[in-house]
């Protein structure tokens, strides 16, 4: 998995077959938009998919591994680096950047100082997203050419299919293309995809989101045909995985509920403010049930103190003093927390500000300062036990479906049982998101109930939550009935577009991640393998 992102030949290289067609005739138009706004031709094009989340809801940043898999909704970034200066202010770059959807995304153009790129996150401007990855991949060039290293002019078209808000990684797939787009045009022959993985994971953060790592990881390191399974700590790791054949065959549904749930605007009380909980919940678990004084390691979670981190030093302790040569598995150890999670943390209302600080033998004002300040949140009390046990039950779960994976079916003339084993998890997943972790909605409950009720095995939201998308775990012979049973109990109340009744229900199979395609210098459209070069395609 790891090694340099791959430069594409083809869109054969990047897409299945089934969505070659689609794609061809959308990147001709983004290369023909490009040189109709340039008047040149692009030099090449950067791409980073969405993802959707089979299951590790909400874990990736407390550093506890998740099962994603990319799929074909993606951001494109087609570039050119040949720049006339004579406008460009001495000391900056300029940044010419439009969208194809430029009446919903308006094109700017910025003199950007060599030495700093400012991002102002109080301001939800999409360009901040393209921000926020150069920020990033110029931070890695300076390391690696020095601090005089001077960034080239760049001139960008962006189309990006991943539904903001929908809880597919819109921001993830922008920000990831961005980065790895400013390193090719900035010289760099490869880009290591763990590189890409790491300084994306950081660069979204600087547009007021705390995120993890799942969606970057997942966007760049993903393979067709498998999904990712993710690891974090003690670095970041990504490995394909495969399922195996079953009877029935099993196919994920992606459903929108066309609840736009964006994080950036409502972080505050909701996705910034779960990551908050979580680091409270792992400081004040380690305050009560480690020896005094002890410290939680510093780690890549975004407060630096994660529930992984607790969980791993409670154990290391608890072994050091029993003195026990064998440690328990991570099962037996997720199973233990959860246990004394609703032990020790009994107040289901929350906790004030003040009863953390005193548990943790600092003021208010030290509190504020280490855990919301990096961050906007607005909460008068903090639901540290239901966070807690959503995580840890959540990455038991996350064991659990692997182990089933890794076990393959018994029975191979009829894998029901199997299959049902696997979307029970799935709904497990729901059922602590909705009334545990609390990033549901009545319209993600609602699409998951009538999913269940037609046939589907299992039924979760995927992504942040509070709207966006469902990912369904069916039969194959059933994903009509569902389909139809969505159809009329779901989407017909609602008044969609005829392009959003299209895109409302997608049959999701796993993508290929970020990559390169080098356009060539000659004019005409992008190949699906090298037998089209140069000739019309579809």
């Amino acid at each position: 998995m790891a090694g340099p992102v791959p430069v594409a030949s083809s869109l054969s290289d990047i897409y299945t077959v089934d969505a070659i067609g689609t794609q061809a005739k959308r990147w001709n138009n983004l290369l023909a938009r490009f040189q109709t706004i340039y008047g040149q031709p692009a030099e090449f094009v950067a791409r980073s998919p969405g993802r959707v989340n089979i299951i590790g809801e909400h874990i990736d940043y407390s550093l506890y591994p998740v099962l994603p898999m990319a799929i074909t909704a993606d951001s494109l970034l087609a570039v050119s680096t040949n720049v006339a200066s004579t406008n460009t202010k001495e000391g900056h770059y300029k940044i010419k950047i439009a969208n194809v959807q430029d009446a919903k995304f308006p094109a700017h153009e910025f003199d950007i100082p060599y030495e700093a790129v400012d991002i102002d996150a109080t301001v939800h401007e999409w360009t901040n997203y393209f921000k926020s990855g150069l920020r990033g991949a110029l931070e890695l060039l300076r390391k690696k050419h020095g601090n005089d290293f001077e960034p080239k002019s760049m001139q960008i078209l962006m189309d990006g299919t991943v539904p903001a808000g929908g809880g597919l990684s819109s921001s993830a797939a922008f920000v990831s293309s961005s980065a790895l787009a400013v390193m090719v045009a900035n010289g760099e022959k490869t880009v290591d995809k763990t590189e890409l993985t790491e300084l994306a994971i950081v660069s979204e953060r600087a547009v007021g989101v705390n995120s993890g790592g799942m969606d970057q990881s997942a966007s760049v390191f993903s393979e067709r045909g498998s999904a990712l399974f993710v690891s974090f700590t003690p670095s970041l790791k990504a490995r394909p995985v495969s399922f195996p054949k079953t009877n029935p065959e099993l196919t994920f549904l992606i459903a929108q509920s066309f609840v736009t749930a964006d994080k950036f605007v409502t972080g505050p009380v909701h996705y910034n403010l779960r990551v908050v909980e979580c680091s409270l919940a792992a400081a004040y678990l380690n305050a009560v049930l480690n020896p005094p004084g002890t410290q939680l390691p510093s780690d890549a979670s975004p407060l630096s103190v994660s529930l992984h981190g607790f969980h791993e030093t409670y154990f290391a302790l608890q072994e050091h003093s029993s003195g026990a040569t064998k440690s328990k598995s991570t099962e037996s150890q997720l199973e233990e927390l959860v246990a004394l999670t609703a032990e020790k943390l009994d107040k289901r209302d929350g906790y004030t500000r003040e009863e953390i600080a005193a548990v943790l033998n600092i003021s208010v004002d030290e509190l504020n300062k280490k855990f919301t300040s990096r961050f906007p949140v607005r909460a008068e009390k903090f639901k540290l036990r239901q966070r807690a046990l959503h995580v840890f039950s959540e990455a038991l779960r996350v064991l659990k479906f692997m182990s089933l994976l890794e076990q393959q079916p018994t029975n191979t003339d009829d894998t029901s049982e199997y299959n049902a084993q696997l979307g029970d998890l799935l709904n497990q997943t729901q059922d602590s998101c909705r009334d545990v972790y609390e990033c549901s909605c009545k319209e993600i409950d609602e699409l998951c109930s009538i999913a269940r009720k037609a046939g589907s095995y299992g039924s979760r939201l995927t992504g942040a939550g509070w709207g966006g998308c469902s990912v369904h775990l069916v039969p194959a012979g059933k994903v009509k009935a569902v389909r139809e049973a969505w159809e009329r109990e779901y989407y017909s109340k609602l008044d969609l577009s005829e392009e959003q009744k299209e895109a409302a229900v997608v049959v999701s199979k796993p993508g290929s991640g970020s990559a390169v395609y080098l356009v060539d210098d000659k004019p005409g459209p992008v190949v699906v393998d090298d037998r089209d070069r140069g000739s019309e395609v579809y």
